[in-house]
């Protein structure tokens, strides 16, 4: 039986061109490298990990790697979290969707943790979760896998890294990519980056003051509106936070939404902001965890970062013993944490600014984009500012409309 397939995930893919494997041994992941804190492999979601998972099994196949290998990945693929890329390992259900037996299951999750393209995020137990958490009944604690990529697909892809381990990022050189020859039909959309059947209008609006000064823009008119600075002096938070602070928060609010249930229909960016008061008190990801918890919520908020600002607004100060620095540059971890994403943008800064982006790269770039619609989807995915950029808004729009249609096969 072969897994449903979700929009956006197609059961078959193609996988990268790339040279041919080179006949060099497998080498396994050790067991103390299948975590998410110790793995050699970067974060990634699902769309890109499936494409890895056939480069690899292609290349340097697991010795005991089958088709079934491939069909336990589609089936994880369809399920993943599209954010953070994690997925529930749900045996139970895999079994009644896949027709697999539980020992082929179990056999094939292990030749992908072993094939660095599988690790965990927690491992599940018999612990009862529901008891920790105040609730009645049994519930086992839940063993949860993230998707991740291995070094060596990026190098075969011609993707550079920033970082090591599970937060790796990947930088790709659109210059190293040759465009196809161009056919004679393709001269007009060569010289334009919309589609031949768009097109834009320009509008001019002109706005006249009560002073009777033209304050017109030649391309958009604009009013004053309460910058989000304000809004947050008015409810109390401190007024302005750095742009590393904020991305500090909502890595912090990645880790706490999927485990704690009633704020996952919550936004990141609203998450991270509501949970501030609780991170300018040097409480980790596990403590903040453990903190909403303890609140013994029964019931799911219609919007949990509007009652989580409330809740804590009403808790007295604690005592002076129980605060933790509010100041994050006090702690040691915070200011390596720091030097580090300094020193990562560094390099970021230097490869951008050697590579000039120009606006023959962009028409080349968009050409290339109608003979491979995935490649443009999944720099979407990755980048969707440098995406737009690049390729434009129409191309973009079209690549993940076709990518996610289920007929696209046909196309």
């Amino acid at each position: 039986m072969m897994p449903q397939s979700r929009p956006g995930i197609p059961t078959q893919l193609s996988t990268p061109t790339t040279a041919p494997s080179t006949g060099a041994p497998f080498t396994a992941v050790t067991a103390q490298d299948q975590t998410i804190q110790h793995t050699a492999s970067r974060r990634s979601g699902p769309r890109r990990w499936l494409r890895a998972v056939e480069w690899t099994l292609a290349t340097s196949p697991h010795p005991q790697a089958t088709a079934t290998t491939l069909i336990l990945a589609q089936d994880l693929a369809a399920r993943m979290d599209y954010d953070t890329g994690h997925v529930r390992y749900a045996i139970d259900r895999t079994i009644t969707r896949t027709g697999m037996a539980r020992s082929t299951i179990t056999k094939h999750t292990k030749i992908l943790r072993e094939m660095g393209l599988l690790a965990w995020v927690s491992r599940g137990s018999k612990t009862n979760i529901r008891r920790l958490l105040g609730l009645p009944g049994y519930a086992a604690t839940a063993t949860v896998y993230a998707a991740v990529i291995p070094a060596a697909f990026d190098r075969a892809t011609n993707q550079q890294r920033i970082g090591t381990g599970y937060h790796a990022r990947v930088v790709v050189n659109q210059r190293h990519y040759h465009t196809p020859a161009a056919r004679p039909e393709d001269d007009q959309m060569a010289c334009s980056p919309w589609t031949p059947s768009l097109t834009v209008v320009q509008e001019e609006v002109t706005v006249q003051d009560e002073s009777g000064l033209n304050n017109s823009s030649p391309k958009r008119a604009s009013r004053h509106t309460p910058t989000s600075s304000t809004k947050q002096t008015r409810s109390g938070y401190a007024p302005r936070r750095s742009a590393t602070q904020v991305a500090q928060d909502i890595w912090i609010a990645r880790q706490v939404r999927p485990r704690v249930i009633w704020t996952q229909t919550e936004s990141l960016r609203q998450l991270a902001y509501a949970l501030r008061p609780l991170i300018d008190q040097g409480l980790d990801a596990e403590q903040i965890i453990t903190e909403l918890h303890s609140w013994y919520l029964t019931w799911r908020p219609a919007r949990p970062a509007a009652y989580i600002r409330a809740y804590l607004s009403e808790q007295r100060p604690r005592s002076s013993t129980e605060l933790l620095p509010s100041d994050p540059q006090s702690n040691p971890h915070w200011k390596a944490m720091c030097e580090q994403r300094r020193y990562h943008a560094s390099i970021l800064h230097s490869l951008i600014s050697s590579a000039v982006r120009t606006d023959g790269d962009r028409r080349a770039a968009r050409v290339k984009g109608w003979y491979n619609f995935h490649e443009i989807a999944d720099h979407y995915a990755e980048d969707p500012d440098d995406a737009l950029d690049l390729y434009g808004t129409a191309l973009c729009a079209r690549a993940i409309r076709l990518t996610a249609s289920s007929t696209f096969e046909q196309h």
